[in-house]
């Protein structure tokens, strides 16, 4: 059983961190919220051409997100914005603003 047991911890240690990181987590979310809803409305209502991004669902915010980090979106202020996040990060605000619902 030499090393088992640290793999085993290590095991755990890695899909806990994953699960935590895939769900999201909301209050680190709203802390970095602060950047996108200066052009997003946090209402969730559209302005100017910017799109609502409350409610949307987490897969499809990170899946947006990811196409902006990886420029195959062509707009240079989101493309700068998800170039400074993390994975964690993302997934982090998707799971805050997918928590939001929009005002009526």
């Amino acid at each position: 059983m030499r090393g088992g047991g640290r793999l085993s911890l290590f095991a755990f240690a890695l899909l806990a961190g994953g699960q935590s990181a895939r769900a999201g987590d909301i209050a680190l979310g709203e802390y970095l919220s602060s950047a996108c809803v200066t052009c997003h409305q946090k209402s969730g209502q559209v302005t100017g051409g910017v799109p609502a991004i409350v409610g949307w669902p987490a897969d499809q915010f990170v899946a947006v997100m990811n196409s902006y980090k990886n420029r195959e979106r062509d707009n240079e202020v989101m493309r700068t914005q998800a170039a400074s996040l993390s994975a964690d990060d993302i997934a982090a605000l998707a799971a805050y603003f997918g928590s939001l619902k929009p005002a009526k």
